[in-house]
């Protein structure tokens, strides 16, 4: 007989902590449909993101460095898998739901803007006025409105619960449709996770990107950063010399290693100490739960001022991508006035949500690849030569 839904949310009765989240106990859709059969909710949401196309859209954005310029380097869409395995990993280990933690994991960067972090800065300035930008709520955005792939809603029609796990901060910032009764301090542990296997992917894995592309040296991290110093020594001992590509992918294991047992441990013992016996006792429950010990965030916070050293302000980094946000400049007020350049969804999309919104939503879904060739189309001018030098 196939395992039904049922089947597999008794499973998660039997396997997962009292205050996991339990894809039976959701708190439903914004927009009423049949159950799935052979699926729980959250993964027919896990489905949902991997099959639309803003998720798609994400291999041809920047994750660190101008899309484009390296075959092997990262974009948000390798970066955004890896933050999906890191997650369920954390998951499994302290009993919490795979499914739900993958699919926030999986969907946190869909939000994105072209050209990573400064397109997203550039973007918040340009709609200072008008409720600004900021991606993770784009996120949300995309999946509860701006998706067109159902006859009978609009966006992905994703579970309450996945779209919470995409505001950071549900005492703070808007929280999804369906929740107004609901007071909350803190997200589930599941988005808490999710969240903080982004700060592990995206720390270790911008050091072996920097690496990769020669603007870091092995050398004087060694003597520079206490968690690549004690990665690489613990490397050596248990290995010897190591060729430099095995070593360097060694080291880089370590470190994710260490960092995923430090949070399980951490959180295992914090979780011990609240006494919690449900998913909605964890959100009342500040602060967050799934954290770093207080040794470990020291150092993570060394190894971040590091990176933006040597790393993200680094000139072959961080001018191509100056440069390549300047076109956003360009095209944001020349698509406010030609609303013809923008698309049919997004000028209907204007009635409704006004012009700057409908021209942020645009320019915010472009990959780099398209914003780059739409200001060569538009302005007659040819900027791949600069912004990839």
């Amino acid at each position: 007989m196939p395992c039904t839904r049922d089947d597999l949310e008794k499973r998660e009765r039997q396997i997962l902590a009292p205050y996991a989240q339990f894809s039976a106990d959701t708190r439903g859709r914004k927009y009423s449909e049949p159950p799935p059969e052979w699926r729980t909710h959250f993964q027919r949401d896990r489905d949902r993101v991997i099959h639309s196309r803003a998720f798609r859209r994400l291999e041809y954005k920047t994750q660190v460095f101008l899309n484009g310029t390296g075959d092997h380097l990262r974009t948000r869409l390798t970066h955004t898998i890896e933050v999906a395995a890191i997650s369920r990993n954390i998951a499994r280990a302290l009993r919490l739901n795979e499914d739900l933690t993958e699919t926030v994991a999986l969907a946190h960067d869909l939000g994105h803007s072209p050209f990573g972090h400064k397109g997203e800065m550039v973007l918040n300035r340009l709609m200072k006025d008008q409720g600004g930008f900021e991606h993770n709520r784009q996120s949300l955005r995309i999946v509860e409105e701006l998706e067109q792939k159902y006859p009978l809603f609009p966006g992905l029609n994703l579970t309450w619960e996945v779209r919470e796990g995409l505001v950071k901060n549900p005492a703070n910032s808007r929280r999804p449709a369906k929740s107004a009764a609901l007071e909350t301090k803190s997200s589930s542990l599941e988005a808490q996770v999710a969240n903080l296997a982004d700060e592990i992917a995206y720390y270790s894995h911008d050091l072996d990107d920097g690496l990769d592309a020669g603007l870091l040296d092995e050398k004087n991290l060694r003597r520079e950063d206490k968690i690549w110093s004690g990665a690489a020594r613990a490397v050596r001992k248990e290995f010897g010399e190591l060729s430099d590509e095995c070593r360097r992918y060694f080291i880089i294991r370590c470190i994710i290693d260490s960092q995923v047992k430090d949070v399980v441990m951490t959180t295992e013992e914090r979780i011990g100490e609240a006494q919690l016996t449900s998913s909605d006792e964890v959100r009342h429950y500040p602060p967050p739960l799934v954290q770093y010990s207080p040794e470990r965030r020291k150092l993570n916070l060394e190894l971040r001022e590091y990176l933006y050293e040597k790393l993200y302000y680094n000139p072959q980094v961080h001018e191509p991508n100056v440069r390549a946000v300047q076109m956003l400049e360009k095209l944001f007020p020349f698509y406010l006035d030609h609303h013809a350049e923008i698309g049919e969804q997004s000028r209907k999309r204007a009635r409704k949500v006004g012009w700057h919104r409908a021209v942020c939503d645009y320019i915010s879904g472009m990959t780099d690849r398209y914003a780059i060739e739409e200001y060569h189309r538009l302005f007659g001018l040819d900027p791949s030569h600069r912004t990839a030098s």
